[in-house]
């Protein structure tokens, strides 16, 4: 197996929620059937978003430059970055390691694609969410994406600094309206497109309707560094067809 380095720490429970998803994904029947993991974890990454909405914020990439070639220096043979909003700087952070970084971004755009979805609403950073880059590869995949209006990506933004970055509880109630409004927008589906968002949904113990893009980055990183992964895993998704959402 290929060893699987992560630059981690964008935000850190996010990263040890991916890293326990990966373990347990993983169809191994002793310790040395795992995953062998190089971890950088640096929480002193210049936020993503701050960044992106603002260029006058101090820059995350070269922190995140410094991180991926560490890691390949460490024999990695694939990378994951537990943070959607770093996949913005995907393509130059790519150009500087010999080994693939792994998109989710794309993965999760083929994982909805396979399950015919063709509208999903999308839960991320306003700093994701700007980009478009998550929305784009819905698009190359012929999946419509719909966002939240402005007063529900704000309380997006509150689960995600206020809440779960800031060590406290996600909003329950707070997740129930967005989830609400995107579903009476015609959406088949839910992408939790932020990592931290993954960390609430384990807390809320969310049902069927939402796609997990840490469960998609996990999956992908299980596969391609060549572990077996669990039956149970291979969909990752219950596709909701019906007019509500499990309840919250």
């Amino acid at each position: 197996m290929m060893i699987l380095g992560v630059a981690g720490g964008l935000g850190p429970l996010a990263t040890a929620c991916f890293l326990r998803r990966c373990v347990e994904m993983t169809d191994a029947g002793s310790d040395q059937e795992h995953l062998e993991i190089a971890l950088l974890n640096r929480p002193s990454t210049p936020d993503r978003t701050a960044y992106i909405l603002d260029r006058s914020q101090p820059d995350p990439l070269p922190a995140l430059t410094a991180a991926v070639k560490a890691l390949e220096g460490l024999g990695a043979g694939r990378i994951a970055i537990p943070c959607v909003t770093a996949h913005y700087f995907l393509a130059p952070l790519q150009q500087v390691v010999g080994v693939p970084i792994l998109n989710a971004l794309e993965e999760a755009a083929l994982c909805l694609q396979r399950e015919g979805v063709s509208r999903v609403g999308i839960l991320a950073t306003e700093g994701t969410i700007r980009t478009g880059l998550l929305q784009n590869a819905l698009a190359r995949r012929g999946i419509a994406a719909v966002t939240p209006d402005r007063i529900n990506q704000r309380r997006v933004t509150d689960i995600i600094y206020r809440d779960i970055k800031a060590g406290h509880p996600a909003d329950a109630g707070a997740f129930a309206q967005v989830s609400d409004s995107l579903l009476k927008k015609g959406c088949q589906c839910i992408l939790l497109g932020c990592t931290e968002l993954s960390v609430a949904r384990e807390e809320l113990r969310l049902g069927g309707g939402y796609l997990d893009i840490l469960d998609v980055l996990a999956r992908a990183s299980v596969l391609s560094c060549g572990a077996r992964l669990k039956p149970a895993y291979k969909t990752l998704i219950s596709v909701q067809r019906e007019e509500t959402f499990p309840s919250i």
